[in-house]
């Protein structure tokens, strides 16, 4: 792929887009222009990689096909006036935060195609869903490019704009929201049972993983796995009718408080933005 990217913001998710896109064999180092705000802490990339090492946010996005910005929503404004000067508007933007919307970047980029891609932590083992949206100046062949290298991640679902943020909820947090709700299983078992807690967690993991994988290779609902394990008067009858009965408030109240915080923050990131 001939494709030339920069990666402007080398935190973790610039580290993992950089690492895995290369590992991938789909851009070779050399095409990679790196800016970070602390340049020393990518200098050491030099030492092991054939990648251009940008001293400005600028000089990573002019030579550049499609421009990362791994950054915080409140760096967002200045990086943008940052690089403005060198973008053409052949040049493919692409914000991993979700927080500013389209109106807003395009203030700055007025002739730019602008995509938002929300990642989550499981694109570390190639298994995310990976949610993109774009702006009305992103064409076929530029969201192709864009998807090809998002698939390295794992699958890529496109939403409109205003759906991104629940879209988060169900693929970017849900990792920690399934954590969390497993550690609280596995925290009610350990009382009843003398099996050890690491061996408790390792049972669970691998009864979600094989569900999971159930559910994908045979198409099931969750809806067929309960019919097929929950049988009339058994046991995982009983288990199921008490989630089914007392979950459905806790679910609700998640989304609702969860909504609400990425409303504010939205709200404050987009005052930001405009000040």
């Amino acid at each position: 792929m001939k494709l030339k990217i920069a990666i402007i913001g080398y935190g973790s998710m610039g580290q993992m887009l950089f690492e895995k896109i290369l590992d991938s064999g789909l851009v070779p180092a050399n095409n990679f222009f790196i800016a970070n705000r602390t340049f020393s802490k990518i200098e050491m990339l030099s030492q092991k990689y054939d990648v251009n090492l940008c001293k400005t946010n600028a000089d990573a996005a002019k030579l550049a096909d499609i421009i990362f910005l791994c950054i915080r929503p409140v760096d967002m404004k200045q990086v943008l006036l940052e690089i403005e000067p060198v973008l053409s508007s052949e040049k493919h933007i692409v914000s991993l935060n979700g927080s500013i919307k389209f109106n807003q970047l395009e203030q700055i980029c007025k002739q730019n195609k602008i995509s938002k891609v929300i990642p989550s932590v499981t694109a570390e083992v190639n298994k995310a869903q990976m949610l993109v949206c774009y702006n009305k100046l992103v064409q076929k062949k530029d969201a192709e490019a864009l998807c090809s290298l998002l698939k390295i991640f794992g699958n890529v679902i496109e939403l409109p704009e205003d759906e991104m943020g629940m879209g988060s909820e169900l693929v970017s947090c849900m990792p920690g929201f399934i954590a969390a709700l497993f550690k609280e299983i596995k925290n009610a078992a350990v009382p009843h049972t003398k099996i050890e807690e690491s061996k408790i967690s390792k049972m669970l993991i691998d009864t979600l993983l094989g569900t999971a994988t159930l559910i994908n290779e045979k198409g099931m609902t969750f809806e067929q796995v309960i019919e097929r394990v929950a049988t009339k008067g058994g046991i995982t009858e009983v288990g199921a009718k008490i989630i089914e009965e007392k979950f459905p408030e806790i679910a609700s109240e998640l989304f609702e408080k969860t909504l609400e915080k990425r409303r504010i923050t939205t709200q404050k990131a987009e005052d930001a933005f405009s000040s």
